[in-house]
């Protein structure tokens, strides 16, 4: 009897493990994508308007709208895009009250951070943003300049970025626009106006101004696209589309259109920069 309870002790340890792959095994296979082409649409929720990622125009939709156009092009489908008004104000995606039922796709200011990580599955990197300075001509220090902020709907650390400028004692003015943020640095009331850096680099590209980071103690986050947790041959068909979309150049051509050449229109005032 004990010789039998020995061999049992010893057995169950593997009884256990091949019962759990066997579970495994036999758990319903992922159907996203392919539940995605029969239905024939790609759909993905973002803000209505969140310049330069999605900015409403037909005719520049913005960054996210046009790659996920590409991808769903890849994929056989079209894109369907459901505006939601919540996403966008700070970057905690179980603030935006998305389900599965409205959208396969989050877009439009996604960030990979732990709190998004902890919710959603993210695609690959395309992009990153933070707070960026912009001016026709950037100062070399921002200590007791006039400077126009607008931080919009960026969900970006503001509190930091009023810990920073008052640490430097900079004279600053809350604009409600982009417009308002431009006007303000075309007349002189600002020396240096401060925005999302994506923004930052659209407004840049369009007026032959220059773009730089704020200080490198302000946080920066990866941008992506969301996708539910568990979809993962969406997720690889996501993830395999971007990187078609990267080695073919169509990836850079669709952010160019919006941020223009990065290299010719920004500057970096790093402090930790070489």
């Amino acid at each position: 009897m004990n010789l039998l309870l020995a061999r049992l002790r010893k057995i169950l340890p593997y009884a256990a493990i091949f019962g759990l792959l066997a579970g495994v095994y036999l758990l319903p296979p992922d159907t996203s994508l392919s539940e995605l082409r029969k239905a024939g649409q790609l759909r993905a929720c973002m803000p209505p308007d969140y310049p330069p990622l999605v900015t409403g125009n037909r005719d520049a939709p913005g960054i996210d709208v046009e790659l996920l156009q590409a991808l769903a092009a890849q994929m056989g489908v079209k894109l369907a895009a459901s505006p939601n008004t919540a996403m966008g104000q700070d970057f905690n995606p179980r603030n935006w009250h998305v389900t599965r039922s409205q959208c396969e796709v989050l877009a439009g200011g996604v960030v990979v951070s732990p709190v998004t990580k902890s919710f959603l599955e993210t695609s690959p990197s395309y992009a990153e943003t933070g707070w960026a300075l912009l001016a026709p001509k950037l100062p070399a220090d921002i200590s007791g300049l006039r400077v126009g902020v607008l931080t919009g709907v960026s969900g970006l650390d503001r509190l930091a970025l009023s810990r920073h400028l008052r640490a430097r004692n900079a004279q600053v003015a809350i604009v409600p626009s982009a417009a308002d943020l431009l006007q303000g640095l075309r007349a002189g009331r600002f020396d240096v106006g401060v925005t999302e850096w994506l923004l930052a680099g659209a407004l840049a590209a369009r007026e032959g101004w220059r773009v730089a980071w704020a200080d490198a103690e302000l946080p920066r986050y990866p941008v992506a696209l969301g996708l539910w947790k568990g979809d993962l041959t969406l997720k690889r068909a996501i993830a395999s589309g971007m990187d078609e979309l990267r080695r073919n150049g169509e990836m850079a051509r669709i952010i160019g259109r919006y941020v223009g050449d990065a290299r010719g229109a920004t500057a970096s005032l790093d402090r930790n920069a070489p």
